[in-house]
């Protein structure tokens, strides 16, 4: 008998891997249930279950794939192929990243509704049932706003049942705010949690933000021209309550710790980051490798010896090289532009984490990067000055330097005493090369270097204020009201920009074709949320929530020429992803109908749930 996708992230559990929690972190343990039957072992062992939630959350919240390409602030270089997830002709149900993502949620899901099983009734669980009910939530917010419409499943899946049909996205919107909602009113979390990794009485309205946010953009939202990104708004209820929600889980709280600061890897517990998925090296048993993420070397170019180990995946597009303005601090907090050079990792691409300011001054430089807004005399006259810490010296790799230009790239390279040589270079050759361009520093781990245990940030306080911001903007009818300017401008003023007062303020430097049309003010909170959220794995479904997918593909994806590129046989754009194969092969509720619009093998006008 063919399994259900629901049940394969149970199965492990079951097979022999289980997951204990202690007080303040959730660390993983091996044991076995000794071939216990699973009522035996969780009936008595049932906050494995909550655990193995907790844990299973890694599965999915690091596939940049999925979460960040197909939109318009990354790029594959060197050599790297495009891949479907940018080409969307060529993303289909068979898809295993897509696959992944979906199993991984629902096993969050299953897990989360086994814990609820085996603690019904029982006394002292009320707070960690709804932090059950939370990742369910949480769970069921990735599949939403990736899939559409799709199963919606409370109950603990034990067995071979296979008939899971899709509940309409309406439904499950409703279905999951009032679960919110109840745990938010009769709250048994704590207000605020910031260390352990879980959720408080804060990120349950966060969370309820972001799905008010969903809602109203998904079912009161309709588009009338996706080219253009032209749509029309039946109704601000959920923008109402979006905007409210996002405002009740700011609390009141400034932004006043600078950027850099903020994601420092020394400042992991610092409350803006409102709930976070908890990584701690010293805490695993099993091999470094297995148990660490990868949102540290998921952002940037190839890099030689000692420096970061990027594939060149996910590389600054143009639009991202031109996207920051001079004196903007979150150009420097997000991206490495100094790399030192050095006979170890912690001598070279660390050495900003391990040395003073004044230290620094003398340390050799490997690659150094300039903005698009340094001139060619500010670059040289910075390379004079600094021609001894550009000298080879004793370090491993040839040191180079460019601006960051397009079409082309200004290049330097040095003689052994630091003399600098100017060149030109075409960006499309420069991004063929090694060494071509940043990095993000966002999630570097100074202590384990090649693996990165950093939290993985979920619900973010500066984005709950653009959160709000978006809201307003469509409450405002596109206008742009007091309050869309004040959370605006509280991003803005902590990144040390000068703050807007109207769309005739905000002139972006980069390049845009005709047809993407005058910047609107959906462009302005669009890249207002790509300077604060860059490579925080946000960007298809924000382009995709507010109807701007096909239109940022067009004008910034290289592999998008038209409409038509992001269209699939069956004449539908693919503005969701597909629903595996798998899953409609097994899942006896679900039927080729269900699949989402942009994948079914031929044109229908049948209405399905899954839009």
């Amino acid at each position: 008998m063919k399994k259900s996708l629901y049940i394969t992230a149970i199965a492990a559990l079951l097979a022999g891997t289980t997951l204990t929690s202690c007080s303040d972190f959730l660390e993983a343990e091996n044991k076995s249930a000794g071939g216990t039957t699973s009522d035996q072992f969780f009936g008595t062992k049932a906050d494995a279950m909550l655990t193995s939630a907790y844990i299973s959350l890694k599965n999915f919240n690091n596939q940049a794939d999925i979460t960040d390409q197909g939109t318009d602030l990354y790029m594959n270089t060197r050599g790297q192929d495009a891949g479907a997830f940018n080409q969307y002709s060529s993303l289909d149900p068979e898809n295993a990243v897509v696959k992944t993502y979906y199993v991984s949620c629902y096993g969050t899901v299953n897990y989360a509704n086994g814990f609820l099983y085996y603690t019904e009734g029982k006394e002292g669980y009320d707070a960690k049932r709804q932090e059950a009910r939370f990742l369910r939530d949480y769970a069921y917010y990735c599949l939403t706003q990736q899939f559409g419409s799709v199963p919606y499943i409370t109950t603990y899946i034990q067995s071979a049942e296979r008939n899971y049909p899709k509940m309409a996205l309406a439904d499950i919107y409703k279905n999951v705010t009032d679960d919110l909602l109840d745990i938010y009113n009769n709250c048994k979390l704590s207000d605020t949690d910031y260390t352990s990794g879980r959720p408080s009485k804060e990120a349950v309205a966060a969370l309820l933000a972001k799905f008010y946010l969903a809602w109203g953009w998904d079912l009161d939202t309709q588009v009338t021209d996706a080219a253009n990104g032209n749509y029309t708004v039946s109704s601000k209820e959920h923008f109402t309550l979006a905007a409210q929600w996002a405002e009740t889980a700011i609390g009141g709280k400034s932004l006043t710790q600078p950027f850099a600061t903020k994601w420092s890897p020394s400042n992991e517990n610092n409350d803006e980051f409102m709930w976070s998925i908890q990584y701690d090296a010293a805490s695993i048993e099993s091999s470094l490798d297995k148990e660490c993420n990868a949102q540290s070397s998921t952002y940037g170019g190839y890099y030689s010896t000692n420096q970061k180990g990027c594939d060149s995946k996910n590389q600054q597009s143009e639009k991202s090289m031109y996207l920051f303005e001079k004196g903007d601090s979150r150009y420097e907090g997000t991206f490495m532009t100094t790399f030192y050079q050095g006979n170890s990792m912690d001598d070279a691409y660390f050495a900003p984490y391990n040395n003073t300011e004044a230290q620094l001054t003398n340390h050799a430089i490997n690659l150094k990067f300039f903005p698009y807004w340094t001139t060619e005399a500010e670059a040289t006259a910075w390379l004079a000055a600094h021609k001894a810490q550009m000298a080879k010296g004793d370090g491993p790799n040839v040191v180079k330097a460019a601006i960051l230009t397009s079409p082309t790239v200004t290049t330097y390279t040095f003689t052994e005493d630091g003399t600098a040589k100017k060149a030109t270079q075409a960006l499309s050759a420069f991004n063929t090369s090694t060494d071509n361009g940043v990095c993000v520093r966002k999630f570097d781990d100074p202590v384990n270097k090649s693996y990165c245990y950093r939290d993985i940030v979920i619900l973010n306080r500066s984005e709950l204020y653009l959160v709000a911001a978006e809201a307003n903007l469509v409450i405002s009818d596109g206008n742009g009201n007091r309050d869309f300017w004040k959370y605006i401008n509280a991003v803005r003023t902590r990144a040390g920009v000068s703050t807007l007062n109207s769309l005739s303020d905000y002139d972006p430097m980069y390049t845009t074709p005709s047809s993407f049309g005058n910047i609107r003010l959906i462009d302005l909170l669009l890249d207002e949320r790509a300077r604060e959220c860059y490579a925080e794995k946000t960007r298809f479904v924000d382009l995709r929530r507010t109807k701007q997918l096909v239109r940022y593909n067009i004008a910034f994806n290289s592999s998008v020429t038209s409409v038509s590129s992001m269209t699939g046989v069956d004449g539908e754009i693919k503005w969701l992803r597909p629903i595996p194969s798998a899953e409609l092969n097994n899942n006896t509720g679900m039927t080729a109908a269900d699949q989402n619009a942009g994948y079914r093998t031929s044109s229908s006008s049948e209405e399905t749930t899954a839009e």
